[in-house]
């Protein structure tokens, strides 16, 4: 059977995937989330790889959900279980993440793009949760953390579509890219990223997805003393000064 991701692994650690059902706009079915969630988690305990850019084929980044499923009532314990399941695995990936969003991310593919830790984009991409207008109620609290809660509750309840530049602007995107450079700018933000130790990396990304709603000395004892405890309490012992 076919993939509907494909996958790549350059030999300084970067990892590409690629959401590959560009005839379908690269919906997520209950097929491509657990492909996701599959190769997400292999790569989570692979040294080979380092970072990870998510893209889209085609002209779409992601246009959410596949509705052909929601059609069929028996699918709903599966597309729950699915959805579940891949969602925590985007959020919980202990490795750098970047979403080249390529062109529309709407609807889930917008929640998507805001699971990774960096999003850059490409001057056609356009983000929206339109799925408010047909039921569907919008993930809030992930979009919340990254431009406010004001401009969340508007973009979800309202279910408006913005354009790249705006996108900057709220600080949903990081950068902006024209078509033919966003890989390659995505990758060089990647090999960026990696020039930092894996171990530091990875113990930054395991404090960057809890400490969201930490109170500030919760989110101390993960970021600080944890951090020294582990980082500084090598064989020579704790440093100290006279």
């Amino acid at each position: 059977m076919s993939r509907d991701i494909a996958t790549q692994v350059a030999d300084d650690g970067v990892a590409t995937l690629t959401l590959a059902r560009a005839e379908r706009r690269n919906a997520l079915s209950i097929k491509l989330r657990n492909e996701i969630t599959q190769q997400l988690d292999s790569w989570a305990t692979d040294p080979a790889v380092r970072a990870v850019v998510l893209t889209g084929a085609g002209s779409t980044f992601c246009a959410g959900f596949d509705l052909d499923e929601f059609a069929q009532a028996d699918l709903g314990p599966r597309i729950k279980d699915s959805s579940h399941r891949y969602h925590l695995a985007v959020w919980n990936f202990p490795k750098p993440l970047l979403a080249a969003i390529n062109g529309p991310a709407v609807a889930g593919g917008m929640d998507l793009s805001v699971l990774c830790d960096f999003r850059i984009a490409s001057a056609n991409a356009i983000f929206g949760h339109p799925e408010i207008k047909f039921g569907a109620p919008p993930l809030f609290t992930p979009l919340q953390w990254i431009v406010g809660i004001g401009v969340a509750r508007e973009l979800c309840l309202t279910g408006r579509r913005i354009d790249a530049h705006e996108a900057l602007r709220i600080g949903l995107v990081n950068s902006i890219s024209e078509p033919e450079r966003l890989l390659d700018d995505a990758m060089a933000m990647a090999r960026t990223i990696i020039e930092a130790p894996q171990a530091a990396l990875e113990c930054t990304k395991g404090y960057l997805i809890t400490s969201p709603s930490a109170t500030f000395e919760e989110a101390f004892a993960v970021e600080h003393d944890a951090v020294f405890d582990k980082f500084l309490q090598g064989p020579v012992g704790p440093r100290t000064t006279s």
